[in-house]
């Protein structure tokens, strides 16, 4: 037979070098050179049974399996319970960390089948041998060492890869090894802990591994530390307080022959990182974990310095680190960040999803980054400073991820920032982030200026939001009467505080002031902006919900008819805005006893909901509530309970009992039960809205 040449570098070693995670016992023909797994191993069936079905099929070639994934999550573990469940003529662990312990791990095979005594002669007493042998490379986590030169060249023989690097999927069939199932992982904390599965326990347990995301390190970790301390219910609240210290704690007795801590082992990943990755890494450990994007630090690149944002000569840290990407022609370079994502990528620290194009951290990895910055302040100001230069330009699925980082040190940004709280529902973020921007703005600028006026139109809005509606009006009314003076009454400025001032006074209950604006708002918009802009239409809408307040319904359903024509005409008939529209007028319909008509419409817009938002959206339960309510006034009760029920299991799943859109969907349903003589239905379900609202 040929043998492959390969080029191996060979020292004479006179004993066999002892690995960094198993001591390598000499190597004697026939006998297994690989420890037991831990003896607290828990779960992993599915990723064991998908290794057996593989290994037990004879496909005529080679069989390599890669285990790939986050340091600290099981991977050697999973290969060592799958070698002790199998029946290999020969297994050979090889620590396959540096190219040095790559050659001493073949050296002692050569050197057990009595082969020889070099890398070399391993290779060819494998690739000469067709019994079922396994070779374990473990640890194949150096991105720069091509494994392919240490593969036996042979259409036959077992190996076992595992790895930090998904790269190395190419080489067979692969699993990616996470977390834990959250059984297993309370099984396994209890188990290293010591502790009793009680149901208390079984319950503290859960909540302890859910913390730390199931990762198998950490819950080993902090099994170790509860049997030394013997407090399992006080743990949560230490590890909360001091997460950095418990997970870099190495227990003095173990069960295996690991020898990093969960930090531990993603620094020394982290240590091979060149500066820029590492740079990028930590920048990322200010955003929230999931769904991190190119798009906004290649947005952030095109920054072009406007005039009331903060200056080239202010922001050098963030263009020093985009610079990496920029090509001096000012374009940006996806393939130098996808180079060094990748290197980042190639030690699991990060992931990508090929689907969404978005980057993702180990809840974990983001902690222990955040936790070993020496220069926090410096890169969180340099985050916050990205983001500031791309908010204006931000994809909108960047916007929830932005909210996550403090603008701090960035107060240029501040209004960049309050308009990322108020659009993500972080109402009192945007309040935080508002009231300094206003009196900031009254100090330096003077209180008619516009500046200063918009500040205060953006915490108006945002008390708004937050139901401080008197406070919202106090500020309006005065941004109104300083625009109308200085700007005119017809300026847009003008024409949307005005607007804002009408809905704040329908949220206190004052439709006639809120219907004389409203008017005005109108008629000006109509002849500025044309009938059919969207303005115009926003205030035809709100002017027909005052209407319908006032009890002048007919009013309403002119203008909600006019509205509905447009947005189905400018917009589609599935827009959310025509859909809103279409659902407004359904319910004037109802007012003005035209059900027949409420009918068709609210059944229009419940198809249409849940076809585009989903069956659990809140828009879609309150579709389905509206048509309930409109088939209960008709009398088709029992189309109406089906509804109302499904309304209320929605509810109380993602709600809870105690919100009030739930209890609402409860007193609706009882309704419905009385209407229908359902006496025991009605009684219990009169006991939980009972129980329900004592509770609150």
């Amino acid at each position: 037979m040929a043998i492959v040449e390969t080029n191996f570098k060979v020292n004479e070693i006179h004993a066999i070098v002892t690995t960094p995670s198993f001591a390598m016992v000499k190597a004697v023909e026939n006998i297994n050179n690989c420890p037991p797994p831990s003896r607290i191993f828990q779960g992993r069936q599915a990723i064991l049974d998908k290794m057996h079905q593989f290994f037990n099929t004879d496909s005529g070639n080679q069989h390599i399996y890669v285990l790939y994934g986050l340091g600290g999550a099981g991977k050697t573990q999973i290969a060592l319970k799958f070698i002790e469940e199998s029946s290999f003529s020969d297994v050979f662990l090889v620590d396959t960390s540096k190219v040095e312990t790559i050659e001493t791990g073949l050296k002692s095979i050569a050197v057990s089948k009595s082969a020889g005594d070099s890398a070399q002669d391993a290779m060819v007493w494998l690739q000469s041998n067709h019994n079922q042998w396994l070779v374990f490379l473990d640890n194949a986590d150096d991105p720069k060492i091509n494994l392919n030169n240490f593969l036996p060249k042979c259409n036959y023989g077992n190996i076992i890869i595992t790895s930090r690097n998904p790269e190395l999927r190419s080489y067979g069939a692969h699993t990616l090894v996470s977390d834990m199932e959250e059984a297993d992982a309370t099984t396994l904390l209890l188990q290293r802990a010591n502790q009793g599965s009680s149901e208390e326990n079984l319950q503290l347990a859960t909540e302890i591994v859910k913390e730390l995301y199931y990762l198998p390190l950490a819950v080993v970790q902090a099994g170790a530390f509860i049997s030394k301390s013997e407090d399992l219910e006080g743990y949560l609240a230490l590890y909360l307080s001091n997460r950095a210290r418990l997970l870099s704690d190495k227990a003095a007795q173990s069960h295996d022959d690991y020898a990093q801590t969960v930090f531990t082992t993603w620094q020394i990943s982290f240590d091979q990182l060149s500066e820029l990755a590492a740079t990028l890494l930590r920048l990322c450990s200010f955003l929230h974990y999931t769904g991190i994007s190119e798009d906004m630090f290649s947005t952030a690149s095109k920054y072009d310095f406007p005039s009331w944002l903060p200056p080239r000569e202010e922001l050098q840290e963030p263009l020093e680190f985009l610079s990496h990407f920029v090509e001096p022609t000012g374009k940006w370079n996806s393939f130098k960040f996808l180079d060094v994502t990748n290197e980042i990528k190639a030690y699991s620290l990060i992931s990508f999803d090929t689907k969404t194009k978005l980057f993702s951290i180990h809840p974990l990895v983001h902690a222990w980054s955040r936790s070993t910055l020496s220069d926090e302040e410096l890169l969180q100001s340099c985050m916050s400073s990205i983001l500031g230069m791309c908010i204006t330009k931000i994809p909108e699925h960047d916007i929830e991820l932005a909210s996550y980082v403090n603008p701090d040190g960035v107060a240029d940004f501040r209004r960049a920032f309050w308009e990322i709280y108020y659009h993500t529902g972080k109402f009192k973020d945007a309040q935080d982030i508002a009231e300094p921007i206003l009196e900031k703005s009254k100090l330096l600028l003077g209180d008619d200026h516009p500046d200063t006026l918009s500040a205060m139109g953006i915490l108006a809005s945002t008390y708004s939001k937050l139901g401080e509606f008197q406070k919202a009006k106090e500020l309006e009314v005065l941004v109104l009467e300083k625009r109308t003076k200085l700007l005119g009454e017809d300026h847009p400025s003008t024409l949307l505080t005005m607007g804002n001032l009408a809905s704040t006074y329908s949220e206190l209950g004052e439709f006639q002031k809120a219907e004389g604006l409203e008017v005005l708002v109108l008629e000006k918009r109509t002849k500025l902006l044309g009938e059919d802009h969207p303005d115009t239409l926003l205030t035809m809408g709100n002017l027909a919900s005052t209407y319908s307040e006032l009890g002048e319904f007919k009013k309403a359903e002119g203008l909600e008819v006019l509205v509905l024509e447009k947005h189905t005409k400018l917009l589609g008939e599935d827009h959310p805005d025509t859909l809103l529209t279409m659902g407004n007028l359904a319910s004037t319909y109802s007012e003005l006893g035209e059900l027949r008509k409420a009918k068709e419409l609210e059944v229009l817009v419940l198809e249409k909901r849940t076809k585009l938002l989903g069956a659990d959206h809140p828009d879609t339960l309150r579709a389905m509530a509206n048509l309930a309510v409109t088939y209960g006034t008709l009398g088709d009760s029992d189309k109406a309970l089906g509804l109302e029920v499904e309304v209320l299991q929605k509810r109380r799943q993602l709600l809870g009992d105690k919100h009030p859109h739930t209890i609402l969907a409860m007193e609706n349903l009882e309704a419905t039960y009385q209407e229908l003589g359902q006496q025991e239905e009605m009684e219990e379900l009169q006991q939980l809205i009972e129980d329900t609202k004592k509770s609150l």
